[in-house]
C-alpha cells in the first residue's frame, strides 16, 4: 500500500505575530475568552510583545476590523472573539450572519487564517459555559484553530 503524503499544521506559536478583535459588547463574556486565548497563544511559545489585542464595539464591526489588520500584512494569523446573545427581534440574527459572513471573506481575499471565536447564544448560560465552564473556552478553541491553520497554509 502506497503511503499518502499529509500536511498537518503543529502547534508551536514562536515567532508568530497574531490580532486579536474582540467586542467590549457582553466584555464579562469576551474577557474569559480572551483570557483562554492569550494563556493557550503563551503556552505554545507565542511572546506578549507579539500580541496586538483590538478592542471593536460589537460583533458588527469585526469584519471592517479584521480586513483593516488583515490588509496591513503585519499579522501571521486575527483572532476574532466575541458574544452575541440572543434577545426578543431578529437583530440577533442579522449580527451574527453578517459578522461570520463578512469574516470569512476577510480570511478568503486576504489568505490570512482568523479564529473565529464569536459565540452565538440564545442566551447568558450558554454564553457561560462556552466561556470557560461546561463546554470549554471556545476563545482557546479559536486560537487553537487559528495556529494549526497558521501552520498548515505556511506548508501549502
Amino acid at each position: 500500500m502506497h503511503s499518502i503524503n499529509t500536511v498537518a499544521g503543529q502547534l508551536d506559536a514562536k515567532g508568530l505575530k497574531v490580532a486579536i478583535v474582540a467586542s467590549r459588547f457582553n466584555d464579562f463574556i469576551v474577557d474569559r475568552l480572551i483570557g483562554g486565548a492569550l494563556d493557550y497563544l503563551e503556552r505554545h511559545g507565542l511572546q506578549k510583545q507579539d500580541v496586538t489585542l483590538v478592542r471593536i464595539p460589537g460583533a458588527f464591526e469585526m469584519p471592517l476590523v479584521c480586513q483593516k489588520l488583515a490588509a496591513a500584512r503585519k499579522y501571521d494569523g486575527i483572532l476574532a472573539l466575541g458574544a452575541v446573545i440572543r434577545g426578543g427581534t431578529p437583530h440577533f440574527d442579522y449580527v451574527c450572519a453578517e459578522a461570520s459572513k463578512g469574516i470569512a471573506h476577510v480570511m478568503l481575499a486576504y489568505d490570512t487564517p482568523i479564529g473565529f471565536g464569536l459565540l452565538t447564544c440564545d442566551n447568558i448560560e450558554q454564553a457561560i459555559e462556552r466561556a470557560g465552564s461546561k463546554a470549554g473556552n471556545k476563545g482557546v478553541e479559536a486560537a487553537a484553530a487559528m495556529l494549526e491553520t497558521i501552520r498548515v497554509c505556511e506548508q501549502l
